[in-house]
């Protein structure tokens, strides 16, 4: 077998990307938003109930379907991005990266040896499909790719140092937890968090790296679309899916409804 390809990567030529976010934890709800037309989809491991297990299902549940999956971490831990690489995560997206060194030490957890420190299991994971593509050890770095997530004044502080690491593919800007980390819960759209989201893309692309936001109100999208953002989450399956909800009961049952949540 071939060494696979990396989907999301390969789909950057065309950006802008739309993807949505998978926290419902389940396979058979990951398929259904896979027939829907994304470029992309996140599964969640920060967020989102989920295990290596239930990751694997959902990987498997959309590696038929068009959208790139990337996945989640929950934290740094070389253990469980070695895991999640091991079942055949090829993208992975790394929470609060803060500084150029940690960067590195992220890059190094998805490296074998000599170029790193990712445990050894080629030849009986699923990643190489249990020894199927040869030379996978040799190669295997060609086909992952990482998006190491900006949400901190510490992380925008130091942003030139983390998207122009060498192994760093992408940075990701987290609005909601920039704007808490900036004293301004609840509000993305504060000036002093614009300003800071659009050091971070300016930074970035200039490093020659892809910049992405999470930006499901349509106006945010529109917004970060002409900055030049070069991948957009546009939905999240569970604020859809309670959304929906939520409007079928107050149109069969009247009221108001629950109060709406204006910011992810």
């Amino acid at each position: 077998m071939e060494l696979p390809a990396n989907a999301f990567k390969s789909k950057l030529a065309d950006a802008p990307l739309y993807g949505c976010w998978l926290g419902l934890a389940n396979a058979y709800s990951a398929e259904i938003v896979a027939t829907a037309g994304f470029d992309w989809l996140l599964i969640d491991g920060e967020h989102a109930p989920n295990t290596v297990v239930t990751i694997l299902d959902q990987l498997r549940a959309v590696e038929g379907y068009p959208a790139a999956p990337i996945v989640r971490a929950v934290n740094h831990d070389p253990a469980l991005i070695k895991q999640l690489l091991d079942i055949g995560s090829r993208t992975l997206m790394i929470p609060m990266v803060e500084t150029g060194e940690q960067a590195a030490a992220l890059v190094a957890a998805m490296r074998y040896a000599p170029r790193g420190s990712r445990g050894m299991g080629a030849g009986v994971i699923r990643a190489d499909r249990w020894g199927s593509i040869g030379d996978y050890a040799h190669r295997a770095a060609e086909s992952l790719c990482l998006i190491t997530q900006v949400e901190s004044t510490t992380g925008v502080d130091n942003v030139e140092a983390i998207a122009n690491t060498d192994g760093v593919d992408a940075v990701f800007v987290g609005p909601a937890d920039l704007s808490t980390n900036m004293g301004h819960l609840g509000n993305p759209g504060h000036d002093d968090v614009q300003a800071a989201i659009m050091h971070v893309l300016e930074v970035t692309q200039a490093a020659g790296k892809a910049a992405g936001i999470l930006a499901p109100a349509e106006a945010d999208t529109n917004r970060y679309r002409e900055a030049g953002f070069d991948f957009i989450a546009t939905g999240l399956d569970v604020a859809m899916l309670k959304s929906a909800a939520d409007a079928n009961a107050v149109r069969h049952r009247g009221g108001a409804g629950p109060a709406k949540r204006t910011t992810y």
